[in-house]
């Protein structure tokens, strides 16, 4: 049996997430073997060793070292040093997920190679192309053989783009089975400990988007809005190290009840962000997963590209200045948003990418017999279908 090669790209936090549930259900199965690159563009142990180590991804096969600098900078990095990886292992596809800089970079030099590519998280739109990560999913959407899907927008926008019905497929959200096959350990975490907020009420914020933390007066929004909100319930903040570096260098006076952290790693952030009352993020990925653990969240934003936690799910858009954000705050303290589990985030994504990628290599083949790979170590994944928040009861 012809065992055919995928090389499958990480570079950033949210990317480690993705691919952890799916590399390991590929590396179970005979059809394949698997080269995992490592980008660098998340270098910092904390965005990038302990993830691995949280996720129980295997070291990389290849490890690019391409760090930080400007978009053009870091892009023409990665397509350099991807290049004479892809010449060398002569894979029969590439694997890209999300919308950094390594997705659109990597998915560029392996379609000039004549290389299949496989783009995760496929779809997705803002309909914003100031956001960098817009013009990464437009790009990568426009050259890849298979899209997979996590929710209906999706789907819809790729066919309004012209995309063909039959190369895309609905496969879910690998976020959701991270965060799953994750959720007994990170219980287990100390953090709430350690910071002395055990059984007490708290908010989470996050904050990277250059559109919110490279420019002092919109940084100074945001910060206000949380110093005010920390009057009312501690505000619990990891600060990214590009945020970091804009608080450091604008000198920001830190006041209110705000705990600033370093990043944390992924247990340590799924364990607060689990038991935290409210969470504040311009991430994408956080909102689906406060949504997956029916977490109210509001994200500090106009638009958001992941409409269903929205329509479906516990998130709202906040705005980014501090009288937006305070009047959601106000707003979701009196109704707390109450949404659902949308359809196929149940912790199989993983397993209908790779039957996606079985049909594609060996037509007609049957579903993949994942007897022998085996989940313990993650925690068995959810039945298939729309649930409820109660199927993440503190049982699970």
């Amino acid at each position: 049996m012809k065992r055919h090669k995928l090389i499958c790209v990480v570079g950033a936090r949210p990317n480690f997430m993705k691919m952890a549930p799916l590399l390991r259900l590929l590396r179970c199965d005979g059809h394949f073997t698997t080269a995992l690159v490592h980008t660098g563009q998340h270098y910092d142990d904390n965005l990038s060793g302990r993830f691995f180590h949280d996720l129980q991804l295997p070291a990389p096969d290849h490890y690019l070292c391409v760090q930080s600098g400007t978009h053009a900078q870091q892009t023409a990095e990665v397509m350099k040093r991807f290049e004479p990886v892809l010449m060398a292992e002569q894979p029969d596809g590439v694997v890209v997920v999300g919308d950094v800089n390594s997705t659109m970079a990597a998915a560029v030099v392996a379609v000039k190679l004549q290389v299949p590519v496989f783009h995760i998280e496929a779809g997705l739109r803002s309909f914003d192309k100031s956001m960098p990560e817009e013009i990464n999913r437009i790009i990568t959407d426009a050259i890849s053989d298979l899209l997979l899907v996590t929710e209906e927008s999706g789907r819809r926008n790729l066919l309004n783009e012209g995309i063909p019905d039959q190369r895309i497929h609905m496969v879910g959200n690998l976020m959701i089975d991270s965060l799953r096959q994750g959720l007994a350990a990170a219980r287990k975490s100390d953090i709430l400990r350690r910071l002395c907020i055990d059984g007490r009420p708290f908010a989470l914020a996050t904050l990277h988007r250059p559109a919110n933390v490279d420019h002092p007066e919109q940084l100074d929004e945001i910060l206000g809005a949380f110093q005010e909100i920390s009057e009312t319930i501690p505000l619990v903040f990891p600060v990214h190290p590009r945020t970091r570096a804009h608080l450091d260098r604008n000198h920001f006076a830190r006041s209110g009840n705000i705990t600033m952290l370093e990043p944390l790693g992924y247990l340590d952030f799924l364990c607060l962000m689990s038991n935290s009352s409210v969470v504040f993020t311009d991430s994408g990925g956080i909102q689906e997963e406060t949504t997956a653990l029916g977490v109210p969240c509001l994200t500090l934003r106009d638009n958001t590209e992941r409409p269903v936690t929205i329509e479906e799910g516990t998130n709202m858009l906040a705005g980014t200045h501090r009288s937006t954000i305070l009047a959601a705050w106000n707003k979701m303290r009196v109704r707390p948003k109450v949404g659902r589990i949308p359809a196929l985030w149940d912790g199989a994504a993983a397993e209908r990418c790779l039957a996606v990628f079985r049909n594609y290599f060996v037509a007609g083949s049957k579903t993949p017999d994942l007897s022998s790979c085996s989940l313990a170590e993650f925690g068995t994944p959810r039945p298939r279908g729309t649930g409820t928040f109660t199927e993440l009861g503190p049982g699970d």
